[in-house]
């Protein structure tokens, strides 16, 4: 009897979740849509030199903080 009670709630609350999340999704879709197919285009937008090389050395940064703090900055014990 307890294992149908978890059961049913555990249905119940799965369906609320998909309901929740279908309405939302069907929100962004309406919203999102454009009126007319055939005017979409993708522009590629120029970034400055500096820029991409901040970006890109700040990615590297990070990645090798990364692997210190995971790989070297704790000490081995035995």
């Amino acid at each position: 009897m307890l294992n149908k009670k978890k059961f049913l709630a555990s249905m119940v609350g799965v369906g609320f979740f998909l309901w929740v999340v279908s309405g939302e999704a069907l929100a962004q879709m309406h919203l999102e849509m454009p009126v007319s197919q055939e005017n979409i285009q993708f522009q590629a937008i120029e970034q400055p030199l500096g820029l991409k090389i901040v970006v890109t050395l700040g990615g590297i940064g990070l990645i090798g903080l990364e692997l210190w703090w995971f790989l070297l900055s704790k000490s081995k014990t035995n």
